[in-house]
């Protein structure tokens, strides 16, 4: 008997669509993207400790094998090997929520007891692609292996340590040609460039890192980061000049480079309000498209950086949030409002759009809401609306306004690894037109945990947690991230 059978006897005939939807989605991609039969099954044991091979000591290893170890862990096994590992650790981490809820989960314990899963956990949905995934690489600048400090690429050791070593990222199995190439060329341009790289602030230098990112068209957009120290605009001024004839007229022309931004900044990160990009070449954005959608990116706008699977993804958050009746895999309008709560620049709510009759998104970064807006416009979709704010603060005058839905409110949260605010955890568990949720969580064992556990205790007038609480129902694993222990976690609560 097939899984999604298994778990369709499990929960209501609405639910029973979600999974076949979903499953189907899992087939789908599988079935797109090359995965073989022998790929699409979990290695079994003897095969698994067969084939885990201990890794070597860190004395014995290349420099290249090193960085791979901390970038990419999981490189040394195949993909199946991979999958297998990521799923287990999400059963894992779920068997604390069915165990909290069931209460024998015992959070003091030294080695808690593993709980059986109370709602069913699908087969971890694998990435189309594999290697060369990431649309988005920031590179640092610092001292090489051989002493440079004008050197390329990313950190082994820590600087608590004092032992940071740059290595360039030529080797890494998710990293793309055209990134590692602009990495190769940046390092070239500031060991040429009289200024010297920017390691602490306050030792002085200016160059500091290099972000890249592509689109699936192969368009390339390159952000460097500069520290002007007690130089005058009129001084970055020349190297900026500097920057852009290397870039287009100079050895870096070989990277074809859409867009070239440069941000002057004293802090580690800061946001385009706070110290904008300049556009020294090119186009303002690149675009990239899922699921049919054409989407702006700006130098700064978050995106999943693996965009093959972001189409896993949000296919099956739209299947979640609003399953479809017939299983025609069409566009079938299932009505209803859409929240959408840390709707970056609105990718989620715009992929659902033809299902529901409105979508709202709340967004704390402004950039991302005007971004969002642009999206909604683009792709001709008049029934999204973008809020900019914090969403503990938006969310419960919102929820007022929304007590009057009539055709059934449907939440969708994709926070940051944080989780979510318990103000936004209250008022979406107060609002009793709220009957299904769908979180996305890059971080289930961190505070989406805390989130999960107050979205499903019984009420709790101490905590302000009055209204019905939350079942979980079904969740699903996607790897957004091969060659990693990283991966997305959707999973739906209803009531």
């Amino acid at each position: 008997m097939s899984l999604a059978t298994t778990c369709s006897r499990s929960v209501t005939s609405v639910k029973r669509a979600i999974l076949c939807s979903v499953t189907k989605t899992s087939l789908l991609f599988s079935a797109n993207n090359s995965v073989t039969a022998d790929q699409g099954k979990l290695p079994s044991k003897k095969r698994w400790s067969k084939s885990h091979k201990k890794v070597p000591r860190a004395a014995h290893l290349s420099w290249e094998e090193r960085l791979a170890d901390v970038v990419t862990p999981l490189w040394r096994l195949s993909y199946d090997e991979q999958l297998e590992l990521k799923q287990k650790n999400q059963e894992r981490i779920l068997s604390q929520l069915s165990g909290h809820l069931l209460g024998d989960f015992q959070p003091h314990s030294s080695s808690p007891v593993r709980c059986s899963l109370s709602f069913p956990v699908l087969p971890i949905l694998p990435s189309p692609v594999r290697d060369g995934y990431r649309n988005k690489s920031t590179f640092s600048v610092n001292r090489g292996v051989d002493g440079n400090q004008k050197t390329v690429g990313f950190y082994v050791g820590t600087g608590k340590e004092g032992n940071i070593v740059c290595v360039n990222g030529d080797q890494l199995l998710n990293m793309p040609e055209k990134h590692k190439l602009v990495a190769r060329c940046y390092q070239d341009f500031i060991r040429l460039s009289s200024l010297e790289p920017c390691l602490l602030f306050h030792t002085g230098g200016h160059w500091r890192e290099v972000t890249v990112r592509t689109n699936a068209e192969g368009h390339t957009m390159a952000i460097v980061y500069f520290h002007p120290q007690t130089l005058t605009p009129e001084e970055v001024a020349v190297h900026k000049a500097d920057l852009v004839d290397y870039f287009t007229h100079g050895p870096g022309s070989v990277c074809h480079l859409d867009s070239l931004f440069f941000q002057e900044t004293t802090m580690t990160r800061c946001t385009h309000e706070e110290s904008p990009y300049q556009l020294l070449h090119g186009r303002t954005h690149i675009y990239e498209e899922v699921l049919g959608f054409k989407f702006r990116i700006s130098a700064d706008a978050f995106f999943q950086v693996n965009q093959a699977a972001a189409q896993v993804l949000y296919s099956t958050v739209r299947d979640l949030c609003a399953p479809i009746a017939d299983q025609t895999g069409g566009q079938k309008k299932v009505g209803g409002t859409l929240l959408d709560v840390c709707c970056g620049t609105g990718a989620i709510g715009i992929t659902i759009s033809p299902r529901v009759d409105r979508i709202i998104g709340v967004e704390l970064i402004e950039q991302a809401v005007e971004d969002a807006t642009h999206n909604a416009a683009l792709n001709n979709v008049l029934n999204c609306e973008f809020i900019a704010g914090k969403a503990e603060v938006v969310l419960p005058g919102l929820m007022s306004q929304l007590s009057s839905v009539g055709r059934g409110l449907t939440a969708v949260v994709n926070p940051a690894r944080a989780g979510l605010h318990h103000k936004v955890i209250r008022a979406l568990r107060n609002q009793p037109a709220i009957r299904r949720l769908v979180y996305v969580s890059c971080k289930p064992d961190g505070e989406a945990m805390r989130n999960f556990k107050e979205l499903c205790c019984a009420p709790d007038p101490k905590k302000k947690l009055t209204g019905e609480a939350f079942t979980p129902i079904l969740a699903v694993p996607v790897d957004m991230f091969p060659h990693t222990p990283h991966c997305e976690l959707v999973l739906l609560f209803e009531r």
